[in-house]
């Protein structure tokens, strides 16, 4: 499985990853969530020959109220809402 890997700087507690981690499981395709309050980030880790789109993972932890400010991933690295 591949992994894609998000910074949210604004992540402090694990009660903001669990937020978090509930829309990015809805993505479909994520298969499993880890979150590094320490790091920041948020890795979602795909299922089996799934590549959720970089777009939804985006707008997965806007919907949780955070502001991503880097992903990257199988698509690519983005600073900004990528557009699919």
């Amino acid at each position: 499985a591949t992994s894609t890997t998000i910074t949210v700087p604004s992540m402090h507690c694990m009660g903001c990853a669990k937020k978090m981690a509930g829309e990015l499981y809805k993505v479909q395709g994520a298969g499993q969530v880890l979150a590094n309050v320490e790091a920041t980030t948020v890795t979602v880790r795909t299922k089996d020959k799934e590549v959720p789109s970089p777009r939804a993972l985006w707008e997965a932890v806007e919907r949780a109220g955070y502001q991503p400010t880097r992903l990257e991933g199988p698509s690519g690295v983005f600073t900004i809402r990528p557009k699919s």
